[in-house]
């Protein structure tokens, strides 16, 4: 190989080492770019996945982190409330024909053909939401603790028509409200009631310090207005008497102008006076929003045989000739629940704020700012 053969043999191989440097800085590139629109589509799919987490808006998207430590807390304030209202029941005769008005003359128990006790209990749910200088305070829903002082009942014609003759007339001995954790058994006055808002404040003051802490609700009361079609929301109370957190969307958001809405989640005797919570811009920002108040049902009358009868005392197959009475039955219509709004308690408690306050509860913290 002359000299010439090698020079052209170094130029050849100059030219491919320049081809090959920029081939790998031309693939460089191409990798970096990659990466750029791979990032740029991370960033997109998080946005699509938990949009607008900073809008200052309720969220409607189910928590993008865990929220255990959040609900946990919560749950130490939220107590089973019990209610039992006891009554004497004087029941007379057809012959009597005693009427409503006869009821002023102290005399009508004479005409009693019998005497009877009995009593209503109703089990809900209360939140803690005060507890200062041994004066603890709750709020719940009015229709757990409101019972009718006095029970009438009247004699029917054959057709079924009510007379205006008084069957039985039902007056009311005590009521009992509790919390069976709480010290001192737990027993509480209405300090404040509305029945047609369906919100009670219930309080006492304990004779000495508690032994251990009582964990009050200390997350702020939001504005219900502000919930939307969809909005995401907790509910947590005791249905069945045991603590329960369920989860729920919203429908009908201010439906009656006062921020009270519908929530999709289901709901069982003594979850009402449960609380609703939303939460705003992600955990753990949880606010109040409502107490579950009612839910939507469908009512009927049945023949029941009585109460003490054992199964074994009759043939299923045979016909029942026993005594029969009438009951009221009803049908819970599952996933409409009916929630008050914070507006409507918060404003509850403000008209009531003075009457709290010579009752030795000071509640002004809950409104400030209202």
């Amino acid at each position: 190989m002359n000299a010439l053969d090698n020079k052209k043999n170094f130029i050849y191989f100059k030219n491919m080492g320049k081809s090959l440097r920029l081939s790998i800085i031309l693939l460089l590139l191409m990798f970096t770019v990659l990466l750029v629109v791979a990032s740029g589509c991370s960033r997109k799919i998080y946005q699509v996945a938990y949009p607008t987490l900073n809008d200052g808006k309720y969220d409607s998207e189910f928590p993008y982190k865990n929220a255990s430590t959040e609900l946990n807390n919560i749950a130490q304030t939220v107590r089973k409330l019990s209610a039992i209202a006891y009554y004497k029941s004087y029941v007379f005769s057809e012959e009597s024909r005693l009427r409503k008005s006869d009821l002023k003359n102290k005399n009508f128990r004479d005409h009693a053909v019998k005497e009877v006790y009995f009593n209503n209990s109703v089990i809900g749910s209360a939140t803690v939401v005060s507890y200062v200088g041994r004066r603890i305070t709750l709020i719940t829903c009015a229709h757990i603790v409101d019972f009718e002082d006095t029970l009438y009942t009247y004699f029917s014609t054959e057709s079924g028509m009510q007379t205006p003759f008084l069957q039985s007339v039902a007056i009311k001995q005590k009521q009992n409200n509790f919390v069976a954790d709480l010290p001192e058994r737990g027993e509480l006055e209405i300090l404040a009631i509305d029945k047609e808002l369906d919100i009670a404040l219930l309080g006492r003051m304990f004779t000495s310090d508690t032994k251990f802490p009582i964990p009050v609700f200390n997350y702020p009361f939001g504005k219900a207005v502000q919930l939307e079609w969809g909005s995401f929301v907790y509910l947590m109370g005791y249905p069945k008497g045991y603590l329960m957190v369920t989860r729920g969307i919203v429908s009908q958001p201010d439906r009656d102008r006062q921020g009270s809405f519908l929530v999709d989640a289901l709901f069982n005797r003594g979850f009402s006076g449960g609380i609703v919570l939303a939460i705003k811009d992600g955990v753990p920002n949880f606010e109040l929003v409502g107490l579950a108040s009612s839910v939507s049902a469908d009512f009927e009358y049945r023949v029941i045989p009585p109460n003490d009868i054992g199964r074994s005392a009759f043939d299923p197959r045979i016909p029942y000739e026993g005594d029969v009475f009438v009951e009221l039955n009803r049908h819970i219509n599952y996933g409409i629940t009916f929630i008050v709004s914070t507006e409507i308690i918060l404003t509850f408690i403000k008209t009531n704020l003075d009457r709290l306050k010579m009752q030795g509860y000071d509640l002004s913290a809950l409104v400030s700012g209202y």
